[in-house]
């Protein structure tokens, strides 16, 4: 049976400056466990603490430039271009550029704050 999202649940994000996030699909607007399904609009200089997740995150730059630091490699995540990180592998989020960036986020199993494993959470 077909389930139609009709309202986004906007949710804090956390780093150093504000970043919206709109879930349409997750634990907070569906009550979904499998999976999230959510947008962001982050702005240029924002960043937010590293990470060791325990979900595989896809990550779908729609606007803007999203960086993206692993434990060896730096990314610049253009429009049009998708990053996966996978399940256990450190990451950090910034969109340093002017005009920040907006990106859709994929998370298998969905985000939670119990599995995002943030680097001040350890």
């Amino acid at each position: 049976m077909a389930d139609l999202v009709t309202v986004p649940s906007i949710i804090e994000a956390k780093g150093n400056k504000p970043k919206y996030i709109q879930e349409f699909i997750g634990l907070v607007n569906t009550h979904n466990e499998d999976i999230s399904i959510a947008k962001m609009v982050s702005p240029e200089g924002w960043s937010e603490p590293g990470q060791t997740a325990e979900f595989d995150e896809y990550t779908v730059v729609l606007k803007g430039i999203l960086c993206v630091k692993t434990t060896d490699s730096i990314f610049e995540v253009k429009t049009g271009q998708v990053l996966l990180a996978k399940k256990g592998e450190w990451v950090q989020y910034s969109s340093p550029y002017e005009k920040g960036a907006e990106y859709m986020s994929v998370c298998i199993p969905a985000f939670s704050p119990g599995l995002v494993k943030r680097d001040n959470q350890q």
